[in-house]
């Protein structure tokens, strides 16, 4: 049978071969989504440019089910706010491997579309920062090097404290939390990137203590002196272990420096990244 079977090359010309040979546009469908649930997203994409038999099978339902992860009900539900059951699978794929914000615009998520691991962005919108109200201390600023397209920044203050909070579904595995943060004000002058390091001072002086604690009992605690200037860094506060599938788990962070013996100042907060630390977990 492998040997009456036309290559792709037949396929593309019209399958002008003898009668008695079959090509592959005569597969059953279901043959097809047999073989196409086992490829990748970008093989299957290939595949379907053969012919109409390729491109009905690919947006089969039971193929892209396939390259959802379990809880894609929930990501659906909670970042896209649609009905999971008024969409179909190609469709959903194609959505959550795009970034998407969602709550108020204060958080980013994004599938990979290779190993199915899901990031979560948390804004600076979204973080409690002290002082964040009085502008002698903090600004939000448009920045362009941002997802969310504003950062918050610190001018100059005796107590720096940012805390965060954040509930999710995640699949079970090892995840890492990181802070994005700059010392320095980015700007354009003549349309070239600088950063304006005039208010940074104090951060050599003590270091930033990162806590991390999960509803599962995890604690971390952290600390690190904040440097490069003109660059952003993710500092990395830890690591979490989701155990439950079906279970949202929530996760609180900060950071502070709360040492009233010398001032900070010039930092810019763009936001808390949470992301896999094996995406084939995810």
């Amino acid at each position: 049978m492998g040997s009456a079977i036309s290559g792709p090359a037949d396929e593309a010309e019209g399958c002008s071969v003898s009668p008695s040979r079959t090509c592959l546009g005569d597969l059953p469908e279901s043959c097809i989504t047999s073989i196409l649930k086992f490829l990748d997203p970008q093989d299957i994409c290939r595949f379907a440019c053969l012919n109409r038999a390729y491109r009905d099978a690919s947006s089969a339902d039971i193929v892209w089910e396939s390259k959802l992860p379990p809880n894609y009900h929930f990501l659906v539900e909670r970042v896209l706010g649609e009905d999971p059951r008024c969409m179909g699978k190609k469709e959903i794929f194609s959505r959550l491997c795009r970034p998407n914000c969602f709550d108020g615009g204060t958080k980013e998520a994004l599938l990979d579309k290779t190993t199915g691991s899901i990031c979560v962005a948390v804004s600076s919108k979204a973080l409690k920062i002290t002082g964040i109200d009085d502008r002698r201390y903090w600004n939000r600023i448009p920045s362009e090097e941002s997802r969310f397209s504003t950062v918050a920044y610190l001018q100059q203050m005796w107590w720096v404290e940012v805390v965060g909070d954040f509930e999710f579904q995640l699949l079970p595995g090892t995840y890492s939390l990181h802070f994005r943060l700059q010392l320095g004000k980015t700007v354009k002058r003549f349309r070239r990137r600088t950063c304006d390091l005039n208010q940074v001072h104090g951060w050599d002086i003590k270091p930033v203590r990162f806590q991390l604690s999960t509803s599962n009992g995890q604690c971390i605690v952290s600390e690190c002196y904040l440097g490069r200037p003109g660059d952003w860094v993710q500092y990395h506060v830890g690591d979490f272990v989701v155990e439950k599938q079906d279970t949202p788990i929530g996760i609180k962070f900060s950071m502070v420096q709360i040492d009233c013996t010398h001032t900070k100042g010039g930092l810019s907060v763009d936001c808390v990244l949470i992301c896999p630390c094996n995406p084939q977990h995810a």
